[in-house]
């Protein structure tokens, strides 16, 4: 029986590999659309868990194309779903939506000017994650399908999801809270599949890897305790910014010195610190907000240990007082490597099988992880990098761009690995 099921497996590899897009002339026609979307959705980014105008377009587009549509799904998420002609599978497919608090700095004809209030300041708002590209080819996706229920055996379940970014403190979204209302059940999703763009892979590539892909990562908050006194008499006080430098050092060590990092990467990154008022006042107290990117769970946990063991003990070294919090963000987005051996072949058929990597385990993280805790998922990376170019700017930076051209292939591969799915199952 395994023989047969092996013979089975391979001849529909093989099979796939010898096949050219489904809906080649389509996907041509659609380019256009999904450039003209991408551009809007750019000039008109939202927050997360604020995407209002964002969800009502998107909801606007799949109504228009016949799907089923539910809006306000973990506040702001959008779901459709597409039944085809015959029974079957159910596959999801799902693209973020959310925007950064970033100040664009580029040249881009379509370049976003929008503002809005984060944390109590006022910033530009920037699709600098190239969310936007996700969201536009998912509605082309979502047309093309539409356009052939015909043609597949089961059910698509479109995912746009908010706040991949993480919600606001305070505030539940994301990935997270789509699992807890219920968007993969009714119908019940067998498989899922993502992808990212990004900016630093040539343009009409696609990467990924089997298993572990991507960090889990946390945020971490530590407030740190003093004593005001005069910026001329600091002898008179116990300054928590000089406590914040020591401990930001501290934290550093662990990953340089006590985390055996030739098993897996780690990362401790301190983002944001606020402290103080005025230039002559040492402070009363300093917050100090960051992350913790990790590979393995185990060293997350040592990791975690020895950072709420090291801040306090420093602070206290220097007579002050500090507590830190950890909370979880994503954890690591898995791979399945069943499913990737078993879609492998539909991304090679329409990016060349030459155009298709594996790339190593990264710290960037992707809340996708909690769909894939609950059904077999694949997460693969788009190439959106113009080819040539010397210089590319990474992901969350206000210089960073996407090349258009990179959109047709994210329509191609989210188009044949689902009816490809559906079809060998």
């Amino acid at each position: 029986m395994k023989r047969v099921l092996l013979f089975a497996t391979l001849f529909c590899t093989f099979s796939l590999m010898g096949q050219t897009p489904i809906f080649e002339s389509e996907y041509k026609d659609m380019e256009s659309k999904v450039i003209e979307w991408r551009h809007d959705f750019h000039q008109n980014p939202e927050l997360s868990n604020r995407e209002f105008k964002t969800a009502e377009k998107i909801a606007k587009h799949l109504t228009s194309l016949g799907i089923e549509v539910q809006t306000g799904v973990a506040k702001t998420g959008v779901v459709g779903i597409l039944n085809g002609t015959a029974s079957g599978k159910v596959v999801a497919l799902r693209a973020d939506i959310d925007a950064l608090p970033v100040t664009e700095r580029n040249d881009l004809p379509f370049k976003s000017n929008v503002t809005s209030a984060f944390l109590g300041t006022e910033v530009g708002v920037m699709h600098a994650c190239g969310h936007d590209t996700h969201i536009a080819i998912l509605m082309g996706v979502a047309e093309i399908l539409s356009n052939n229920k015909d043609k597949i055996r089961g059910t698509i379940k479109f995912i746009f999801q908010p706040a991949e970014e993480g919600p606001p403190p305070g505030e539940e979204g994301g990935a997270l809270l789509m699992v807890k209302e219920g968007v993969l059940k009714n119908p019940d999703v067998d498989a899922i599949f993502g992808l990212h763009i990004n900016s630093e892979i040539p343009v009409g590539t696609i990467m990924y890897k089997s298993g572990g892909s991507m960090a889990a990562s946390q945020r971490f908050v530590i407030n740190v305790k003093g004593k005001q006194t005069h910026g001329s008499q600091p002898w008179a006080g116990i300054d928590p910014i000089l406590i914040s430098a020591k401990i930001i050092d501290g934290l550093q060590t662990i990953i340089s010195r006590e985390v055996e990092l030739t098993n897996e990467a780690a990362v401790i990154t301190v983002g944001k610190i606020t402290s103080g008022v005025r230039f002559n006042i040492i402070p009363e107290s300093a917050e100090m907000i960051g992350t913790i990117r990790t590979l393995d769970y185990d060293m997350q946990k040592v990791i975690n240990r020895r950072m709420e063991e090291m801040v306090p003990a420093i602070a206290k070294a220097y007579g002050g007082e500090a507590t830190i919090e950890i909370h979880e963000n994503t954890q690591i987005t898995y791979n399945d490597p069943a499913l990737t051996t078993q879609m492998v072949p539909s991304l090679q058929r329409v990016a060349g099988i030459d155009n298709v990597g594996i790339h190593k385990a990264i710290t960037g993280a992707e809340d996708f992880s909690y769909f894939q805790n609950e059904v077999p998922g694949l997460y693969f990376f788009l190439g959106g990098m113009t080819p040539g170019n010397t210089e590319s700017f990474p992901h969350h930076t206000p210089d960073f761009k996407i090349d258009d051209a990179s959109m047709l292939l994210g329509v191609k591969a989210m188009s044949e690995i689902a009816l490809d799915y559906l079809n060998q199952n």
